[in-house]
């Protein structure tokens, strides 16, 4: 049984589709996703428009039922009964309405990726007219080439940096050895020039004392031996 409701309800769908897009001519040609999801949002909103208006109609039919509710018993179930009918449509639309915006943006999506895919499509066709010139050979070739230049370029950097003339040929071992040797040499001299400071030193005695010094000490023992003569005499 409830098999048989979902399918009734898909024909009555499918039955409003085709009469919206004309699909019972065999003859009439298919509208673009562009013009489907235009019908589909006109239809939409036809449908939001009669939501809105049946949702007052079931708060009239409300209001109605309160009033009458104690005096005319009749009147206020007469409200009722046009209330579920009213409420029974808002549930039709709401199925409607989700069935709809389902659909349109299933084409809103088709119809992205159909300009994607176009893109694509055109990009790729570019780039294949873009490789046409190009053989892969030719291009592996090439860049042998650039890679040989670039060596080339390098080794005659390092050539230009290198210095030139007799410096470049001078042994570094020789030059070493050489300056060992002197600085040796200079610390040889060095250690033969130190002695003990004489500059503040007292002068050493005369060896023979001076001519003065001399007279005085002959002086003396002149006196001493006439001392000496007249005592013994």
């Amino acid at each position: 049984m409830l098999l048989d409701i979902i399918y009734f309800h898909l024909q009555v769908k499918m039955s409003f589709f085709s009469k919206i897009f004309g699909g019972g001519k065999s003859d009439q040609k298919a509208p673009t996703p562009s013009e489907a999801i235009q019908k589909l949002r006109e239809v939409e909103e036809m449908l939001i428009k009669k939501q809105d208006y049946l949702e007052k109609k079931v708060e009239q039919e409300i209001n109605i039922a309160r009033k009458n509710g104690a005096k005319n018993k009749r009147v206020a179930l007469q409200a009722l009964k046009r209330k579920k009918r009213f409420e029974k449509q808002l549930q039709q639309i709401d199925g409607t309405l989700t069935t709809i915006e389902f659909q349109r943006e299933a084409l809103e999506n088709a119809s992205t990726n159909t300009e994607v895919l176009k893109i694509m499509g055109h990009a790729a066709k570019a780039l294949k007219g873009t490789h046409e010139d190009m053989d892969v050979d030719k291009v592996h070739d090439l860049m042998d080439e650039v890679q040989e230049q670039q060596e080339i370029a390098n080794e005659i950097s390092e050539t230009i940096s290198n210095p030139v003339g007799f410096g470049h040929y001078i042994d570094e071992d020789e030059l070493s050895k050489e300056l060992e040797e002197l600085e040796q040499e200079e610390l040889d001299k060095q250690l033969l020039d130190v002695g003990p400071e004489t500059e503040n030193l007292p002068s050493p005695p005369e060896t023979e004392p001076s001519t003065s010094r001399k007279a005085k000490i002959q002086e003396d023992e002149d006196d001493d031996m006439k001392e000496l003569a007249a005592w013994a005499s």
